[in-house]
């Protein structure tokens, strides 16, 4: 009988102590779109549709994030039909769209949810995200984010807008509350609580 033979699995991704404890005790986090999300670029076609790319990697992130207690929230300046397909595809309850001043709408969405702001994180960046990360419990933006935005949060990702950097906000936040090693283990055998692997697109 052959045995069965598994790469031994663990966690290596590593942060800065300084860093994990600021990140510590919070409830959800809040995701901007254009510049997050995307990479910012808007593709208009000639009868006005918005087209935006998204990344698989920052789409389960949000998924881990979620099944790690830490809830996503999403609070955009803009609306387009493309941007609610993609908060729906990933199961994200509370969003905002067309906001044109973030900081009512999320005060609202908070009072909503019942959570003070040192519970929450957020991650923007452009200077309409600006009212948020002030009165985040913590704050980060991606590393192409406006140079008076990076200069402000806790935490610059290393990756840029849509092209990885909510994935590293979101995996930072789950070491953070230690669940980031269990969610790893538990993706040998099922993703998304229980759903077979094969099944799962992010």
């Amino acid at each position: 009988m052959r045995e069965d033979t598994r790469r031994e699995l663990r966690a290596t991704l590593q942060f800065a102590p300084s860093l994990l404890l600021k990140a510590q005790g919070l409830r959800a986090a809040i995701f901007d779109v254009d510049g997050v999300l995307t990479d910012g670029r808007l593709y208009i076609g000639e009868h006005g549709e918005t087209v935006k790319a998204f990344n698989s990697l920052d789409g389960h992130g949000l998924k881990l994030l979620a099944q790690g207690g830490i809830a996503p929230l999403v609070i955009t300046g803009r609306d387009s039909p493309a941007a609610r397909r993609r908060v729906a595809d990933l199961g994200i309850a509370h969003a905002v769209y067309g906001a044109h001043d973030k900081l009512a709408a999320a005060s609202a969405l908070l009072a909503t949810l019942g959570l003070d702001w040192p519970r929450v994180a957020a991650i923007g960046d452009d200077w309409p995200d600006l009212p948020l990360l002030v009165r985040a419990g913590f704050a980060a933006a991606p590393a192409n984010a406006h140079a008076e935005v990076r200069v402000l949060v806790d935490h610059v990702t290393a990756a840029t807008g849509g092209h990885g950097a909510a994935r590293e906000f979101c995996d930072l936040l789950l070491v953070a509350s230690g669940r980031y090693a269990d969610l790893l283990q538990g993706h040998l055998t099922t993703l998304d609580g229980g759903t077979p692997a094969a099944a799962s697109t992010p």
